[in-house]
């Protein structure tokens, strides 16, 4: 039947010959067999358990550690870790667990925010060239191939330098630069994913349920939406994850370079790059944002490969 999933490729031998089960169980399946094969990666759930803390703890950390991020106070400037600040203070004396708390929000948001870019214009890219073919597709993957040919870092670089004072006066600092930072990081990761939903259409579209929705009148735009991409979206999200954490790596490095966002708004990257004058006599200042990048990066990638694993249709078992 036109859109439905072969048993093939969801893993389940079916309800029985001659019975179609509903369309809403189908899914159900999908996604049950989906979490069952996540759950045997034991290092992606423990990723996403403590993926989840992360997150839990810079969104509602705030509420509880009340302290503020700007306060300045020299008399406690450079204090190594204590009861009264957990991560110790920087050179101004600025409690560093209250910007870590904020910083996370913000770099966890910018990692989100930038995938979500390469992933809507990957998607889009891939799926036009996929359906269309012949000229379209050779002028969309010469496109694709002359952006990957870029040198990422001083174009990130420029692109920033030139752009940062606009946007910050018409925004404001903030979500000046969180959009310019987003839209860069993002404009520079949608390749991949371009390529990569651009061979699964070509798989797909030659699927017997696709010939038969074709057969049946369906128009290309219902081909796609209905049939080809909820089929090709597991190694999208795999894709996608990996996004977030390069993402949250771009940004921490443009921070360390002096090109993310002001000193009045911390990042993990920000607080890095501000602790590098301090590096042997207050070590802890640039530990901390240190290890939250690690574990933010290592937590994602490990995630990515819970889902390349759960979402694999040749995994059966």
């Amino acid at each position: 039947m036109a859109g439905s999933i072969p048993a093939s490729v969801t893993g389940n031998p079916g309800p029985g010959p001659g019975i179609e089960a509903p369309a809403s169980a189908r899914g159900l399946s999908l996604w049950r067999d989906a979490w069952r094969r996540f759950r045997r990666h034991k290092l992606a759930l423990a990723s996403l358990v403590v993926l989840g803390l992360i997150a839990l703890l810079v969104a509602f950390g705030p509420l509880v550690w009340k302290l503020a991020i700007n306060d300045i106070d020299f008399s406690a400037r450079l204090k190594p870790p204590s009861w009264k600040h957990p991560f110790g203070t920087d050179d101004l004396g600025q409690d560093i667990f209250a910007r870590m708390l904020y910083g996370g929000r913000i770099s966890l948001a910018v990692g989100l925010a930038a995938m979500s870019v390469a992933i809507a214009v990957g998607v889009t890219i891939g799926a036009i060239a996929g359906m269309a073919r012949g000229t379209v597709d050779a002028a969309l993957m010469w496109f694709t191939d002359l952006f990957l040919s870029l040198p990422q870092l001083p174009l990130l670089l420029l692109l920033i330098y030139l752009f940062r004072d606009g946007l910050k006066t018409a925004f404001g600092p903030e979500v000046g630069v969180f959009m310019l930072i987003v839209c860069v990081i993002g404009g520079f990761r949608w390749m991949p994913v371009a390529r990569l939903v651009r061979a699964q259409f070509f798989s797909l579209r030659e699927k017997e349920f696709v010939e038969a929705a074709r057969a049946l009148g369906a128009s290309t735009t219902r081909q796609v939406v209905r049939h080809i991409l909820p089929n090709a979206l597991g190694p999208v999200i795999v894709a996608g994850t990996i996004d977030v954490a390069a993402a949250i790596i771009a940004e921490s490095t443009l921070s360390f370079l002096g090109l993310g966002f002001p000193p009045d708004i911390p990042t993990w990257g920000r607080i890095l790059y501000d602790s590098k004058e301090y590096l042997d006599i207050a070590t802890y200042w640039a530990l901390f944002p240190g290890a939250a990048i690690f574990l933010a990066v290592l937590t994602i990638n490990f995630i990515g490969d819970g889902l390349r694993d759960a979402l694999d249709p040749r995994d059966v078992l």
